[in-house]
């Protein structure tokens, strides 16, 4: 199931974020891909914000993993730009996150494709003259029951 919408601001975009935030459960995964400027850290930002996550700053480029466990659920913030293959991300245990209890986030996600679990969540994000086309993508009856709530709810974007 797919549903495609279009945002005129990063506000906009992080505010979707947070309608999806507040309604992941344990066991989320949630992948994010678009090309650099396209809108998966104000995405990112305001998922995390809906599960209660605080924290400043981007996207964890540089580390590529940040656990937050401040939030509702236990939250494992991926960011595999710079990974050089797969096995980085198996030397570093991903099996934990993205298949464990809390809510994994993966930024640049169609890197890793092979490893994602076969119910997620996929949003893909493009700029567009208008502000950003968001297409998200749903795997799985969870996943689908979420898309279909957020597309009949009005996102006041």
């Amino acid at each position: 199931m797919e549903w495609e919408w279009l945002s005129r601001s990063p506000e906009a975009t992080a505010a979707l974020g947070h309608r999806i935030g507040e309604r992941l459960w344990p066991g989320s995964f949630v992948a994010l891909v678009g090309d650099l400027g396209a809108g998966k850290t104000a995405l990112a930002q305001g998922i995390l914000a809906g599960l209660g996550v605080e924290r400043s700053g981007g996207s964890p480029t540089f580390p590529l993993l940040w656990e937050y466990r401040g939030g509702r659920l236990p939250v494992y913030h991926w960011d595999v730009y710079r990974i050089r293959g797969l096995w980085e991300l198996e030397e570093l245990g991903y099996e934990d996150s993205f298949y464990g209890d809390g809510v994994c986030l993966v930024e640049w996600a169609d890197k890793v494709e092979a490893l994602w679990p076969p119910e997620h969540l996929r949003i893909d994000l493009e700029p567009v003259p208008e502000g950003r086309r968001v297409r998200l993508t749903a795997r799985g009856a969870r996943y689908e029951a979420l898309l279909e709530e957020l597309r009949h709810a009005d996102p006041g974007l």
